[in-house]
């Protein structure tokens, strides 16, 4: 990666710099974070068009409400510029009832961790992005916003035991498809 001038910035002074209203720091703000929230709201949402539009949402959403922003030390900015992203995705797949459970599916075996070392980070993205919606955002909210079941359920509006059982099932699905491509890369 190349380093601009800009990105010497520490993230508290960036956030002083927006904070003021200064559009380099807003332009700073979006360069260095872009590629960050767009890689959250696919985990989301797939790679859909809908990603673009969403980021740009939730920038629109960040500049408005800088203001209420307060910065608790090195990541705080991140984290709450991912959280903006993530209740928006949310709040997308609530709108569209993608996050409708599915049904169908064959009940998931043992739970386990699916095997993930030496497995190109692309591949694995994409195996997520192709988990059904529903499947998907508990997995990342459990997984990657590090929720316990009892909050997911609570901001899906869905049961406890239904979150408990979407991660199982997303779980399977994932492990049997990186078994899937073990089994063809492994001895290709």
């Amino acid at each position: 990666m190349s380093s601009k001038a800009g990105n010497s910035l520490t993230e508290k002074e960036l956030v002083r710099l927006v904070g003021d209203g200064d559009t380099r720091g807003q332009r700073e703000l979006y360069e260095r974070y872009a590629p960050w929230l767009t890689a959250v709201a696919t985990r989301y949402l797939g790679a859909t068009e809908q990603v673009k539009d969403l980021l740009q949402d939730s920038f629109i959403k960040v500049f408005d409400r800088f203001g209420s922003f307060r910065y608790k030390g090195e990541g705080s900015l991140k984290a709450w510029l991912t959280r903006i992203v993530v209740n928006d995705a949310l709040h997308i797949l609530r709108k569209t009832e993608r996050l409708l459970p599915v049904e169908n599916l064959p009940e998931p075996g043992p739970d386990e961790d699916p095997e993930v070392d030496n497995l190109p980070l692309e591949v694995l993205q994409g195996m997520i992005s192709r988990l059904p919606d529903g499947y998907r955002t508990v997995f990342n909210l459990y997984v990657f916003e590090q929720m316990r079941h009892k909050d997911i359920a609570a901001l899906l509006g869905i049961k406890e035991n239904s979150s408990a059982s979407q991660l199982l099932r997303a779980k399977a699905l994932l492990t049997k498809e990186i078994k899937e491509y073990r089994k063809i890369h492994d001895n290709g």
